[in-house]
């Protein structure tokens, strides 16, 4: 049994830690509610042992967590009841607390921030969302950094900006690969000429694990500003290039967001997070790069062309 799990492992970002710890020979555990989808993802990992866990059970999630000394937390809740968030997380902090875990690295994106106060936005910048999910968000990492402070647990906070790779339905640029290889148009959220952040999937697994092994990450968050700063259109003029052709975009605004979301609930959703397209969040990473002085980026042409390599 390995001392690390992945609570909530399903998904791209587990897939990239769970590979970031087999190239280190670490063994680990897969924790989630469904063993079929962890028996299709994690089977073939020698490394990796699945465990299924009922977050509403205090014992089941103390079971998942025994005998681990550190947890990526990573769990995802539908788009549409983000309220889950603190309240997976206060069960499972309880849980693993109970069970002696030393440390816990929360995954977390932007959305705590709220709108930007200033043109980068380092770990100082005021968290004051004002939208739900911004405000569950908070909740969530607040939970987790007063556990610290409290001495129940070691933890820290690792935000990130939007991923590109993985599964392109779990992506906002998702379906640009996706249209860029069977030659159509690729349907994207704008303003497309806005700066924007992306972190290739690959770089996320060796930085949480890196971040999670180094004693004076805990105790607070931590930005990581990704592949740098780049507008969506940009983004889709490398994805295009690399195989050959010209972008073709659809581009949709927020008023159609709204006017799909009175039959869709998770495109309504969408609508409440739009600020981030038109007043988006760029993240100042310099804290984490003095932390980390070896850190490793890849860049979007390196990046891209990876995730078109698996597609092509």
């Amino acid at each position: 049994m390995g001392t690390f799990a992945l609570f909530g492992a399903s998904g791209s970002t587990g897939a990239g830690i769970a590979a970031a710890l087999d190239a280190a020979g670490e063994r680990y555990r897969v924790v989630g509610r469904d063993r079929a989808s962890l028996q299709a993802e994690f089977a073939h990992r020698p490394l990796a042992e699945i465990a299924i866990w009922n977050p509403d059970d205090p014992a089941s999630v103390q079971a998942a967590a025994t005998g681990i000394d550190t947890i990526f937390y990573l769990v995802g809740v539908p788009y549409n009841h983000f309220e889950l968030h603190p309240q997976l997380m206060r069960a499972t902090l309880n849980g693993a607390i109970a069970a002696g875990v030393r440390r816990i690295v929360l995954l977390s994106p932007i959305y705590s921030y709220g709108r930007p106060q200033s043109a980068t936005v380092d770990e100082s910048h005021p968290r004051n969302p004002g939208t739900f999910k911004g405000k569950m968000r908070k909740e969530q990492e607040d939970l987790v950094l007063a556990a610290h402070a409290a001495g129940r647990i070691e933890g820290t906070v690792l935000r990130l900006p939007d991923f590109y790779g993985g599964d392109p339905k779990k992506s906002l640029v998702g379906d640009i690969f996706v249209a860029a290889v069977n030659d159509r148009r690729a349907t994207v959220v704008g303003p497309i000429d806005k700066p924007h952040q992306y972190v290739f999937i690959g770089d996320i697994g060796p930085l949480a694990l890196e971040l999670s092994r180094e004693d004076r990450a805990y105790g607070r968050a931590w930005n990581f500003a990704g592949s740098g700063t780049i507008t969506q259109r940009e983004f889709a003029n490398k994805v295009f290039a690399h195989v050959g052709r010209k972008s073709k975009l659809m581009v949709t605004n927020v008023f159609m967001l709204r006017l799909i979301g009175l039959f869709d609930p998770i495109v309504r959703e969408l609508a409440e997070m739009n600020y981030l397209q038109s007043d988006p969040v760029l993240l100042d990473d310099r804290a984490l790069r003095a932390l980390l002085p070896g850190l490793h980026v890849t860049a979007y042409d390196d990046g891209i062309a990876q995730i078109l390599s698996t597609m092509t």
